[in-house]
């Protein structure tokens, strides 16, 4: 029997709580890993900073030179002249028309794209047909192609089907080549799924659609998001397939972006180019704090497993 007398209780008492000492908060490992992770944070986000700080300051106070310093009188100006007034080639009407142009690229190239690959990552992982394991072979060999082997063979080819300089040849350009890594992403993570809910619908007479709709689509949200994001990402920030495959009026807003900042004619405005720089990323940033959550859902979830 255990020894529950008064004596026995007041010499644990007096031995004290055993069991390993409790880490303080400001011990030396502590301490050298929120430094290390403070000096990192501040490394990637004083760029931001002199972009945002810049972006609010009027030129006579840039030409004084203090980069760091927080602007004396904000001014709005330079986001408004690189919305609608800067020059970009022979136009000066902004970032607006570029906006609106990566709008019209982006919404049915991510649309077109995560719906094939959705639809080609399931057929891989629970419907094997002849030549499927070829079929996934090529398509990972062609994520791994350098772009800049094919953009003349593409430039032939849109030329060849009239798309060539138009918004829908882009958009066909960024579905083809988000295929590879897309249908990747969508087949681990449905070989991930338990396979008794595919088998147990086609017990209850379910066919390939009826599965893909009823069981792994309400099942697949985090996955859906990852893949918007790596399009969203990858879309809204492309330079090369926008400057080479559409015209001056379908320039997306990273392209006149760029025309803004190069360009070498009249006083170099740094804080129209922070401001424009700024409105260029902000599709992106928005998207991904708003699904960051769902993002590192869906990628713990099997989208990195094979």
């Amino acid at each position: 029997m255990t020894d529950t007398s008064p004596l026995s209780a007041g010499t644990a008492a007096m031995t004290g709580p055993r069991g390993a000492k409790p880490k303080t908060r400001l011990s030396r490992r502590n301490i050298f890993l929120y430094g290390t992770l403070l000096l990192i944070s501040v490394y990637y986000l004083l760029p931001l900073y002199v972009m945002v700080v810049t972006s609010l300051k009027g030129m006579p106070e840039i030409r004084m030179g203090n980069i760091f310093s927080p602007p004396v009188e904000v001014t709005f100006q330079p986001w408004v002249k690189a919305w609608s007034e800067a020059c970009t080639g022979i136009n000066c009407d902004g970032l607006s028309r570029g906006f609106g142009n990566s709008v019209r690229i982006l919404i049915p190239s991510v649309a077109l794209s995560i719906t094939i690959a959705s639809i080609n990552g399931y057929a891989l992982a629970n419907w094997r047909f002849k030549g499927s394991e070829v079929f996934f072979t090529i398509l990972i060999i062609g994520a791994f192609i350098p772009y800049q082997t094919m953009l003349y063979p593409i430039v032939i080819l849109l030329r060849e089907i009239g798309l060539m300089g138009s918004v829908w040849g882009l958009v066909l350009v960024h579905t083809v080549f988000g295929m590879p890594i897309l249908t990747l992403l969508f087949r681990n993570y449905f070989t991930s799924m338990p396979e008794e809910l595919f088998k147990a619908a086609r017990v209850d007479g379910a066919g390939f659609w009826g599965i893909y709709f009823r069981i792994m689509l309400p099942m697949s949200l985090p996955i859906f998001v990852v893949a918007m994001i790596l399009q969203v990402t990858g879309i809204w920030n492309d330079f090369l397939f926008g400057v080479i495959y559409t015209k001056p009026a379908t320039y997306p807003m990273t392209v006149q972006l760029n025309n803004i900042v190069n360009s070498v004619q009249g006083v170099k405005e740094y804080n129209v180019n922070m401001a424009a720089t700024l409105l260029t990323s902000l599709v992106p940033l928005v998207i991904y704090f708003v699904s960051g959550k769902l993002f590192v859902r869906g990628i713990a979830a099997g989208a990195v497993k094979g």
